[in-house]
């Protein structure tokens, strides 16, 4: 019997000293792991090669999935609106994902999220890190607990995050939740405004 071929992970995909557009076209074709088998296409990062803020989600939607760009559905939206009501430009924000495929199960003529393993994030971690590399941000901004943990590693809690800065060596790190969960939140209200004071507190942090 045949065995199932182990996930080689991105590094395998990602080109040596290229720019920012050269390797988006480079994950378009990733296979380093399963997850490109039932997705339409990668989603990369968009947004300034230069941004001083990136912000980092968990993977792809149904409507990323299906348009091929970060934060397009009802949880973009959402966020391109407390973007705005913080002080934020989206536009001069760079926004992507820990995971490049969307994780879904069907459901009817449905795709349901699925959250991604450990194993997933892993395998796509070279992705985020040459893209944190090429635009050499000020500030991440992880959007929920698969994004801390991807940035900071298996540990990092979104609770603890909320309201502080982690110095790393080449750009600071906070947290908030995703705005996904906003939208599915008992009391939606009083959870938008809270992740409203976050951005509020993040943009009076950065010097845009």
């Amino acid at each position: 019997m045949g065995t199932t071929a182990k996930p080689v992970g991105a590094a395998e995909f990602v080109p040596a000293d290229a720019d920012l557009d050269t390797v988006r076209a480079a994950a378009a074709g990733c296979r380093g792991c399963d997850l490109y088998r039932n997705a339409t296409q990668t989603v990369f990062g968009e947004g300034p090669a230069d941004a001083s803020v990136v912000m980092v989600g968990e993977q792809p939607g149904d409507q990323e999935d299906t348009q091929g760009q970060p934060f397009v559905g009802p949880a973009g939206r959402l966020l391109d609106r407390a973007l705005g009501e913080a002080g934020f430009d989206r536009e001069t924000v760079y926004l992507t994902n820990a995971v490049k495929h969307f994780k879904f199960a069907e459901r009817g003529k449905r795709r349901i999220h699925k959250q991604p393993s450990r194993t997933e994030v892993v395998a796509c971690s070279a992705w985020l890190a040459t893209e944190l590399e090429l635009v050499a941000p000020e500030l991440v901004v992880c959007l929920g607990a698969v994004a801390a943990k991807a940035v900071l590693g298996p540990s990092a809690t979104v609770g603890e995050l909320r309201g502080q800065m982690v110095q790393r060596p080449d750009y600071r790190i906070t947290a908030t939740v995703h705005p996904s969960s906003v939208l599915r939140a008992p009391d939606r209200k009083t959870a938008y405004a809270d992740f409203l004071d976050d951005l509020a507190y993040i943009r009076d942090t950065t010097r845009q």
